[in-house]
């Protein structure tokens, strides 16, 4: 997943001519090269301030220790779960490595559309916001899961008593 971030992203830093559109399906998707200085989806980018930055990398760096402890929490065979977090955690990656390289997330992917006689956009995003946005639907998803659907969430090395009883 980290690799085909940076890979798509270096495609279009080298390639695409900064704020260039490409249009990939006429009035719906294009690329675009945004160099994004804020949070994901652009929120923040316009911050005059170089504590944003300085917080964005804390809080990302912050969000990686939660998932990578909730991971080695969860049972391995929880693949639903395993999957998400991941996700998760190679996107935040993902947009860690640009922000410490770089200072910005280059974004690309952009959807759009006209409607009703108004024009609909979503800010710009990547690969690695692609990820996070679609590890954290299976968290969500792994939660909506019935208690006896569920594995046990013990560590592996737990006494073999609680590695049998089921999540709660």
């Amino acid at each position: 997943m980290i690799a085909v971030d940076s890979w798509t992203k270096w495609l279009v830093a080298t390639r695409i001519d900064i704020r260039e559109t490409v249009s990939l399906i006429p009035g719906v998707f294009q690329l675009v090269h945004v160099r994004n200085t804020g949070a994901a989806f652009g929120i923040g980018a316009n911050a005059e301030s170089h504590i944003v930055p300085l917080l964005l990398n804390i809080g990302a760096i912050g969000v990686f220790f939660v998932v990578v402890a909730y991971a080695f929490r969860t049972a391995v065979t929880d693949r639903l779960l395993q999957v998400g977090l991941h996700l998760i955690l190679g996107g935040a990656i993902g947009n860690l490595i640009d922000r410490f390289r770089l200072g910005y997330v280059v974004d690309f992917l952009d959807v759009y559309m006209n409607w009703g006689g108004q024009a609909h956009h979503w800010p710009a995003f990547n690969i690695a916001d692609s990820a996070i946005c679609i590890g954290i639907g299976l968290l969500f998803l792994d939660m909506r899961k019935k208690p006896d659907e569920r594995v046990a969430t013990v560590p592996v090395n737990a006494p073999l008593e609680q590695q049998a009883s089921p999540r709660t």
